[in-house]
């Protein structure tokens, strides 16, 4: 008897050390060191502002991940740094992430910051224009995200709406700080029978997020 209860002990030792090990093991999306580190240079190196921001980016992630999105578009993909938030999103969902970036040489920026990220097998960058690139991917949307430039917001809107999956969210960067530049997006996406929406600030830019109801 004794014998069993030492046994059980041992047992009941082993399992009681080995839970925090299990509570500690990184989810596939974590946010890990080096990738904090990274996501602190890029912005650094933004002297055109063009980054989002942390608190953006941290709010893109967790709307990808909750809405279990599978297939993402990011049109205006700067030099990778929103791309990295979003494709953490999508490393937990089983997801990808096509971003889009106009600039050739912040296309390779964007590559490259990917690429140190560990998410080259998530996210893929593409150069070129947008409204021709678009048309050129399979398929449909679960979540776009746009950071373009701001008069054409009306116009990827109209592209990209259609393709979007009912229950899809479409977000857009900038609606508080540069709303006077989009005032014809920001009045569809505020009226459009098929969508409600509602206008978020984790940072001071300001997201729009547009869910599709039908």
């Amino acid at each position: 008897m004794r014998a069993l209860i030492a046994l059980a002990l041992s047992l009941s030792l082993v399992l009681m050390s080995a839970a925090p090990v299990l509570a500690q093991k990184a989810s596939p999306g974590t946010l890990t060191p080096p990738v904090t580190a990274l996501l602190t240079a890029i912005r650094s190196a933004d002297k055109g502002q063009l980054a989002i921001s942390e608190e953006d980016g941290r709010f893109l992630r967790m709307l990808v991940a909750t809405r279990g999105a599978k297939t993402i578009l990011e049109i205006g993909g700067a030099s990778g740094y929103s791309g990295i938030w979003l494709g953490l999103g999508a490393r937990e969902t089983g997801g990808k992430v096509v971003s889009i970036e106009y600039d050739p040489q912040r296309a390779k920026e964007a590559a490259a910051n990917i690429r140190k990220a560990g998410l080259e097998d998530v996210v893929r960058v593409v150069h070129g224009d947008a409204f021709a690139e678009i048309p050129k991917l399979a398929g449909t949307f679960d979540f776009v995200f746009l950071d373009a430039w701001k008069p054409d917001y009306q116009k990827f809107f109209d592209m990209v709406f259609p393709r979007l999956t009912p229950g899809g969210v479409f977000t857009a960067h900038n609606v508080i700080n540069k709303k006077s530049d989009m005032t014809p997006f920001l009045k569809t996406i505020e009226t459009h029978p098929g969508l409600f929406t509602t206008i978020v600030s984790p940072g001071l830019e300001g997201i729009s997020v547009s869910y599709k109801t039908r």
